[in-house]
């Protein structure tokens, strides 16, 4: 398995391993996987952040995704990322693939000087990676009931001065 980042050329492969991986989670009968389109919103807004727009790649195919686009905590701008979504084709979860790219992730946010990487997600998964509730960061969700699985990792960058609510890109609020 190979992590790289993303380029133009992926987009289908891209689209298609989110269709794939959330397709369960998604009602019948819907025209779209949100996960899916939100991906192409975020690079269609210029909000997806393409040093943190990377693809897991075996045999030459696209098998998983991982995105960060920019977000804000408080009134300030860029210093946490918003991640996700993260897809790996159903065939291929449990494989590593999701793993490697979550540490790619923050490995390059980290030298990117971001003070933090925040999500919406299964603490049970992401705890392994350091995240933790982002309240304890002081960092609020957009939605209050998403507080129970609202996660934020500190990077080195990060001080204690950076919390309040914290507000992804606009593609978010459009789903």
């Amino acid at each position: 398995m190979f992590i790289r980042q993303a380029i133009e050329a992926d987009a289908a492969a891209i689209h298609a391993v989110h269709t794939a991986a959330f397709r369960d989670q998604n009602p019948a009968g819907t025209a779209e996987i949100p996960e899916a389109r939100l991906v192409g919103e975020l690079r269609a807004d210029g909000d997806l952040i393409p040093a943190l727009s990377l693809v897991a790649e075996r045999d030459g195919e696209v098998i998983g995704h991982a995105c960060s686009s920019a977000a804000r905590v408080a009134e300030d701008t860029g210093a946490a990322v918003g991640f996700g979504p993260l897809g790996v084709l159903p065939e291929l979860q449990r494989s590593g693939a999701g793993s490697a790219l979550v540490h790619a992730t923050l490995g390059a946010a980290n030298a990117l000087g971001f003070a933090a990487v925040v999500l919406l997600g299964d603490p049970k998964y992401y705890s392994r990676f350091g995240f933790v509730l982002a309240s304890t960061l002081g960092i609020t969700p957009p939605v209050p009931d998403w507080a129970p699985h609202f996660q934020a990792r500190a990077l080195t960058a990060y001080t204690p001065s950076i919390h309040g609510p914290f507000r992804y890109s606009p593609a978010f609020e459009r789903l």
